[in-house]
């Protein structure tokens, strides 16, 4: 199958404002590109004034843009399609954990506790929950179960600088908070676990009548390999788009920007298209719906 993917987002600053960004499709599904994706820079004040854009590599192999916005905003868009297998996540119930001590080196970081996921703070409570569990794939399968019952998800609980123990406690969170939370805990039973973002369209789902979003979810190392788990939505689906890997948010943040603005315009778009290959618009179309920024 093939997805159509693309944002819109807009800026407003008065001063010249320096930015890293991560909106770029993640390497790893770089050759599933059937159309180009390059982001498109313009000043809100003037279109035509040149804006240097650098890209490079972060510690995740994360692609990243370094530009400067100047006074007056900045408009950042894209828009590509990607070929998808179609099929749902991956689910290997024998799928069984990796002892520490043999783990691969570069798995090694993803045992720690990270900003908003702090293993001191819920290693008793992971253990109390999940020590009686069978290791492997059952025991990460009743984390997600557990956070996905113990959360209650409403983009108006949105707040930035919750962290795993405190969505814990409060029971409340977005997408982003789902993930930290298994995270952790998955982390707590000495089983390495990933933070991840993209795009992740109503593919095979009923149509969620709430504006698009960018999505959080998270993926665990089990038997050599990494799988892919989503506490907020808790089954397997079909056409998730990776962005950025991390240890947790900080790590997979779209947007760092040095100074103060207004976020203007937040537009987000993925979906199922037609296998007949078809030009890219010049730009996104104007019924893009808007989501808060907030899974």
């Amino acid at each position: 199958m093939r997805i159509r993917y693309g944002y819109r987002i807009e800026l407003v600053c008065a001063r010249e404002m320096p930015l890293v960004t991560l909106l770029d499709v993640h390497p790893s599904r770089r050759h599933d590109l059937t159309m180009p994706d390059d982001m498109r820079v313009s000043a809100l004040a003037n279109p035509l004034l040149p804006i240097a854009v650098a890209q490079h590599l972060d510690a995740f192999g994360n692609i990243c843009r370094r530009m400067v916005a100047p006074p007056g905003g900045i408009r950042l868009e894209s828009e590509g399609v990607v070929h998808d297998s179609g099929e749902p996540d991956c689910i290997h119930p024998a799928a069984r954990e990796v002892a520490p001590s043999r783990l691969p080196d570069e798995a090694l970081v993803y045992l720690l506790g990270s900003r908003y996921c702090e293993t001191d703070k819920l290693f008793d409570q992971a253990w109390a929950l999940f020590g009686q569990v069978a290791p492997g794939w059952p025991r990460v399968q009743a984390i997600v179960d557990f956070v996905h019952n113990h959360l209650t998800f409403g983009y108006h609980f949105a707040r930035n600088t919750r962290t795993a123990a405190e969505a814990f406690e409060e029971r409340i969170g977005v997408c982003r908070d789902f993930a930290h939370l298994a995270i952790a805990l998955c982390r707590c039973m000495n089983i390495p676990a990933r933070y991840c973002n993209g795009y992740l369209g109503d593919i095979g789902v009923p149509p969620d009548p709430a504006p698009m979003d960018f999505n959080a979810w998270f993926e665990v190392f089990l038997g050599g390999r990494w799988y892919t788990f989503d506490a907020r939505h808790n089954e397997p689906r079909i056409g998730r788009i990776v962005i950025a890997r991390g240890r947790d948010a900080t790590d997979t943040a779209m947007i760092c920007s040095f100074g103060m603005h207004t976020l203007q315009r937040f537009e987000v778009i993925t979906e199922e298209v037609s296998d007949t290959p078809m030009p890219l618009a010049p730009s996104l179309p104007a019924q893009f719906d808007a989501r808060p920024a907030a899974a």
